[in-house]
C-alpha cells in the first residue's frame, strides 16, 4: 500500500468524524473525489432529469474526468484536512 493510499484511507475514516456536517456542495465534492479516486472516470448513463440527487452526483463526478486517482486522492485528503479545523 502506498503512502498516498494510506493517507486517503485515513481521510475517508476522518470524514465520518468531522466536527460539523459539511454543506451539500462540499458533500458532493467529497463524493465525486472519492469516486474518481477509487473508480476512475464516470461510467454509465446520466440519470434522468427527475432524479435530482443522482444527476447531481453524476455531473460532479463527470466534471473530474481525466483527473488521476492520485490527484483525486490528494484533493480529497486536502479537503478533509481543511474541514477538520
Amino acid at each position: 500500500m502506498t503512502d498516498m493510499t494510506a493517507q486517503f484511507e485515513a481521510a475517508v475514516a476522518n470524514s465520518k468524524l468531522l466536527p460539523a456536517k459539511p454543506d451539500n456542495d462540499t458533500l458532493l465534492k467529497l463524493y465525486s473525489l472519492f469516486k474518481q479516486a477509487t473508480t476512475g472516470d464516470v461510467q454509465g448513463d446520466r440519470p434522468g432529469m427527475m432524479d435530482f440527487v443522482a444527476r447531481a452526483k453524476f455531473d460532479a463526478w463527470a466534471a473530474l474526468k481525466g483527473k488521476t486517482s492520485d490527484q483525486a486522492k490528494q484533493t480529497y485528503i486536502d479537503l478533509i484536512e481543511s474541514l477538520k479545523k
